[in-house]
């Protein structure tokens, strides 16, 4: 839209009920600060300027909801004296001339912008005030929204509706757009005289209406416009935006075998014919191209997984890890800041940090990269074609060359050319029958320790 709009997030709360040390809106859902969703629906629903009216951690809570590409600025509401005066906190910013306020809420994540963007048209197709509602089956405790003629009349509480006022399911979410042009005179009519003593944006409505303006709502799907208190409720937000998103990629063509078992984060990519097994945990930062499979039970964080890769089962990939085509992570193994090459194989009880796997390199079971001395940590060059065998330390700095075999148990402490055997084990030795004395004699101080007892 060519129209500017100014969008007021209300994120002042105390979160009393979150019984929490940090504001509630900082509280994650799938790995990012509730206000970091919104921020991010209201950016793409084509506004870019935005005041936050914050409160408690108020520095962190305006770092959260600083998005890229969006004009942010904060107001500190000292004093809760309800929704209206939190939006008439942000006074300075609405004076400069928008044609449209829209007021949102920190605390409500699953928003998408398809409400936001409904709520604008409405205001550029001449209404003045415009609610965003819900329709819901149990709309007990919540404000009901009165339609006539396709125009909104008044946001009904409960304990001030009638029965047959009760019985309407259209709610009040809290969400409203409002006309620039008139918005501070509505607010500054707004008055305290409730049992509370605060001033209720929702009376926008009927002085708008008042005053000649054309009020109407919105409808937007009930789970968007779920808020949070606790966390139980947190949790039932985390599951619905779990549902969500796993839907939207089963759709797109990944196949998720038990999809209630897959958790993903907010930027989780995942590719089209890319297999998930059950139970896989996805962090923040993780990339699956299309036709790569992870196995059940694994754990990936900062982790791109190219095409054709295969993960796990039980394999945890942090931080910079980068598997190439056609390479596998086995079971039980730890990849951490590390470039796995094309059709590598790192296959089971292995731990690869701070290092480069050549293409088509074995890397047998048991094996270290030793990076960290204590105090620093240092790097592992492998090459490609290599063969690593089973239990051996590679002790960085060290490189190992193309086509160099590493035998079983060895600690490497040097580097490697290519093509060559490196042994780093103690020779082996036999002594004959010396088994059988060490027997008889442990058997016999056995024995004397059950006597003396």
């Amino acid at each position: 839209m060519s129209r500017r709009c100014l969008a007021v997030v209300l994120a002042a709360g105390d979160s009393t009920r979150m019984k929490s040390s940090v504001s509630k809106v900082l509280h994650p859902v799938a790995g990012r600060p509730m206000i970091a969703h919104v921020m991010a629906s209201i950016g793409a629903s084509g506004v870019s300027d935005v005041v936050l009216v914050l409160g408690r951690d108020a520095e962190k809570v305006a770092a959260a909801g600083a998005l890229p590409g969006m004009a942010v600025e904060s107001v500190l509401q000292t004093e809760r004296l309800g929704t209206g005066h939190a939006v008439l906190s942000a006074r300075e910013a609405i004076s400069r001339g928008y044609d449209e306020i829209l007021v949102a809420y920190g605390d409500v994540p699953l928003i998408t912008p398809a409400p936001l963007k409904a709520a604008r048209e409405a205001l550029a197709s001449g209404a003045d005030v415009v609610v965003i509602g819900f329709h819901t089956a149990n709309p007990a405790g919540y404000g009901r929204l009165l339609v006539e003629n396709g125009e909104l009349v008044a946001i009904r509480e409960e304990k001030d509706a009638t029965d047959a006022e009760r019985a309407v399911t259209w709610c009040n979410s809290g969400l409203m757009a409002i006309n620039g042009e008139k918005v501070l005179d509505y607010l500054q009519q707004i008055g305290n005289a409730n049992a509370k003593g605060e001033y209720y944006l929702t009376d926008v409505v009927e002085i708008a209406r008042a005053a000649g303006g054309k009020v109407v709502a919105v409808d937007a799907p009930e789970s968007e416009l779920t808020g949070c208190n606790n966390r139980a409720e947190l949790a039932v937000l985390e599951r619905i935006w779990q549902e969500r998103r796993r839907h939207e990629l089963m759709v797109s063509g990944v196949t998720m075998i038990a999809p209630e078992t897959v958790f993903l984060s907010h930027d989780t990519v995942i590719g089209q014919d890319a297999l998930i097994e059950p139970n896989v945990v996805f962090g923040p930062g993780v990339i699956v191209e299309g036709g790569a499979v992870i196995h059940a039970f694994s754990h990936l964080e900062g982790a791109h997984v190219a095409a054709g890769a295969t993960v796990g089962p039980f394999a945890r990939l942090r931080p910079g890890a980068n598997l190439a085509e056609g390479s596998k992570v086995g079971n039980f193994c730890e990849v951490k800041k590390a470039e796995i090459g094309r059709g590598a194989k790192v296959n089971h009880l292995t731990y690869i940090g701070d290092a480069t796997v050549g293409a088509e390199t074995n890397i047998g079971a048991g094996t270290i990269t030793c990076n960290y001395d204590g105090v620093n940590k240092h790097e592992t060059h492998i090459g490609a074609g290599a063969f690593i065998g089973s239990n051996s330390s590679l002790v960085a700095p060290v490189s190992i060359g193309d086509g160099a075999l590493i035998a079983s148990g060895s600690v490497i402490t040097e580097d490697v050319a290519a093509d060559a055997l490196a042994f780093g084990r103690a020779r082996q030795e036999m002594k004959p029958g010396r088994a059988a004395v060490i027997r008889e004699r442990n058997l016999a101080i056995k024995a004397a320790k059950k006597v003396s007892q």
